[in-house]
């Protein structure tokens, strides 16, 4: 049985980390490049590389035959469940609820307000010298949908609270009570679009809500309402976002699409009212404190044998 634990940060770089010799834990570093810091089947604790895409995520696992812990540091697992079909039972995988919550939040606010009141536009203006004086939507007394009211779906209610939206209507997989009221299930949505000016996306990828966004979704938000996507590309059927954009009937924000990243070219790029960031919702100053906050925590509960936080799913379970 191998005591290796697999990082995509330096060991010495992470506050809190419990001493090796103490833990009796190995700690290797990896973040993604061609060759394994050591033996995969060593690897007990794998906490897989930010950000480096599918590919990358999967390409030990095979190998890892000591694994008992996979550590993502994203909310979203559907980069990494694929690679788990293999495994032996009783592997843990967790997410980084709690890394992501602020930077994504704050994002996703940013690409409304951006949105809303025409910054891409103005951007444009500076660049050929012109002066586009007029009169631009608020997000004051506007109704916002959040389309996934997690923990992250939470954190950009928290930052709607001081901008006096008229509505702000929660969407979850089932309905419930929230602290701040009632949470709607999505099969409630399609009489909750129509009174929308902005959804916002914020729902992990699942194969309940992969393609969710589609031609009878988008045709069901009212004219002029802005989509906002902080979840992940293919929540969102491109081809019928693009043919609704077109149409110049409603806007969109991007942070992330389908495919990614965005390829030359691509009609997404051009589309009219749509503003895109290149999926950096949770890539900012942000997050590195947090991430190593939670690896730091994670691997102490995992040495101590106690229950790790976060826990997805078990392999076998």
């Amino acid at each position: 049985m191998g005591n290796d634990v697999w990082l995509p940060v330096a060991a010495e770089e992470i506050e809190g980390l419990p001493a090796s010799a103490e833990a009796g834990l190995t700690y290797r570093f990896w973040n993604g490049g061609p060759d394994f810091p050591a033996d995969p089947a060593d690897c007990v604790f794998y906490a897989v590389p930010y950000m480096q895409g599918m590919d990358v995520a999967i390409r030990p696992l095979p190998a890892m035959r000591s694994l008992r812990v996979v550590q993502t540091l994203s909310a979203g697992t559907d980069h990494v469940e694929p690679g788990l079909t293999g495994l032996h039972p009783g592997v843990r995988l967790c997410n980084a609820k709690g890394v992501h919550e602020a930077s994504t939040a704050e994002l996703a606010l940013a690409l409304v307000l951006a949105s809303l009141r025409g910054i891409p536009g103005f951007v444009e203006g500076r660049q050929r010298e012109e002066w586009r004086a007029g009169f631009y939507p608020a997000l004051a007394d506007r109704s916002v949908l959040i389309v996934g009211y997690g923990s992250i779906g939470s954190a950009i209610e928290d930052r709607l609270a001081p901008f006096e939206c008229a509505r702000v209507v929660r969407v979850a997989r089932s309905a419930r009570t929230s602290e701040r009221g009632e949470v709607h299930a999505f099969t409630e949505l399609p009489a909750l679009l129509p009174e929308a000016d902005v959804v916002i996306l914020s729902t992990p990828l699942t194969e309940a809500t992969r393609g969710l966004v589609d031609a009878t979704f988008l045709a069901r938000m009212k004219d002029g309402a802005l989509l906002v996507n902080v979840a992940r590309g293919p929540v969102v059927r491109t081809e019928a976002l693009l043919a609704e954009v077109g149409t110049g009937r409603i806007g969109a924000a991007l942070d992330v699409t389908d495919p990614e990243p965005l390829p030359p070219g691509h009609p997404l790029w051009h589309a009219p009212g749509v503003l895109i960031s290149p999926h950096v919702g949770g890539s900012m100053s942000a997050f590195m404190p947090r991430a190593k906050r939670l690896l730091a925590a994670q691997i102490a509960r995992f040495a101590a044998g106690e229950e790790l936080r976060n826990v997805v799913l078990t392999t076998g379970g």
